[in-house]
């Protein structure tokens, strides 16, 4: 049997770290991945700092940063300009001769990569992150017209990025969104996938303890994450429960939860720990008695899936892909969307219920955690790579 070439792979992304965010993780692993497979990875980004053009060799891939400038509404994301990003990024892949190029969204550098991609008549996979509805906590302007750029990108996304072989999303309920809004024909469910056993117990590991009942939050502290929502709920529990809160992550929303967090008096009871390393980040996921998502704009979230992997009683926001994590009273519950009481209730019924009963539905967040283990998806996007035009996961064990 032969063993098929390494490929030279460009993966295109408006965003990669330093940035924090769950697209920029998954491009992350995603270069990891194919690197250790023996692939030769390039990155195209945005510079995360003024200055020009430039190239970064780093350990998973060679990174190639266009020069950006702030945008004017948000205090991390940066924004490439077509006239300067796109003869660029047309220069990069004559330069590299890419097998294959992935594109992570319809946007600045994915826009660039896709015209180039279809000039230089190289294969091109699409998967996107992103809903155009997240931009609207950015865009200064009335509902309606809101509404309008919404309408644009979806079209403007249909048009990129059915250019395409293969166009991918995390989950199930974002392929139908997208053929709704986006009017794509095909759209491949294929998740980020999550490295499970990572943040997985370890056999006779000494965990970490709360000396109170924690409920973790992970992620950015943006609009949409509504983590007031979170500190709402805490303030509305029981007394006697106890119930404290751990808040892990950094945005432009910091300011105004401390603020929250005061106004409520529970500086005693919320701890906001900013970023922290991956070592600190899988301690707080086995230290904490239960996760929370109440966000409202997530694709996937990759923080649940990680919590769950570590192998937590999960409540989360009942929106968009979060619904399919959560087995009502199995592993968890769902709340309604920025309803603090409901939360508060759903939080006051896990921690009412005994350590092994709690136990017992983080075992099955585990299990539930498994099916998207990082393996599969990694094999199935190098399928795609080598010129498959549909695979799904259940073909491959973990690699």
């Amino acid at each position: 049997m032969n063993t098929p070439r390494p490929l030279r792979v460009l993966i295109a992304a408006d965003t990669y770290p330093p940035d924090v965010n769950g697209a920029a993780v998954f491009c992350y692993r995603l270069a990891q991945h194919m690197s250790d497979r023996g692939h030769e990875v390039h990155i195209a980004a945005a510079r995360p700092s003024p200055g020009p053009d430039s190239v970064e060799y780093r350990q998973e891939a060679t990174v190639h940063r266009f020069r950006s400038f702030r945008a004017p509404t948000h205090e991390s994301y940066r924004l490439c300009l077509p006239w300067q990003v796109e003869p660029a990024m047309n220069r990069l892949v004559q330069q590299l001769q890419p097998d294959v190029i992935h594109v992570q969204c319809h946007y600045m550098v994915g826009k660039a990569a896709i015209l180039a991609a279809e000039r230089q008549r190289v294969r091109l996979i699409a998967t996107n992150h992103f809903m155009p509805e997240n931009l609207d906590p950015f865009l200064p302007f009335p509902q309606w017209f809101k509404d309008i750029v919404s309408r644009n990108s979806w079209a403007d996304m249909g048009q990129l990025m059915s250019r395409a072989s293969v166009v991918t999303t995390p989950t199930p309920l974002a392929a139908q969104t997208m053929k709704a809004k986006g009017g794509f024909e095909h759209v491949l469910p294929l998740s980020n996938g999550i490295d499970v056993d990572f943040y997985s117990p370890k056999p006779d590991e000494e965990l970490p303890r709360h000396e109170r009942p924690t409920v973790l939050f992970v992620g950015r502290l943006a609009v949409e994450k509504n983590v007031g929502v979170l500190i709402d709920a805490l303030a509305r529990t029981d007394p006697q429960l106890g119930l404290c809160a751990e808040i892990i992550g950094d945005g432009e929303q910091r300011d105004v939860l401390r603020e929250q967090i005061l106004q409520q008096g529970l500086e005693d009871r919320v701890t906001m720990r900013g970023h922290v390393d991956e070592a600190g980040l899988r301690s707080a996921y086995l230290a904490a008695d239960v996760f929370c998502q109440p966000g409202t704009a997530e694709l996937q979230s990759l923080v649940s899936l990680e919590a769950m992997s570590a192998a937590k009683p999960m409540v989360l926001a009942d929106a968009l892909a979060l619904p399919h994590l959560v087995t009502e009273g199995q592993n968890g519950y769902l709340f309604e969307p920025n309803n603090s009481a409901d939360l508060a209730e759903k939080l006051s019924t896990i921690f009412r219920r005994t350590p092994q009963q709690r136990q017992a539905m983080g075992e099955a967040s585990r299990k539930k955690a498994g099916e998207h283990a990082i393996g599969r998806t990694m094999s199935a996007y190098e399928e795609l790579y080598y010129g498959a035009d549909w695979v799904t996961t259940e073909q491959f064990k973990d690699w």
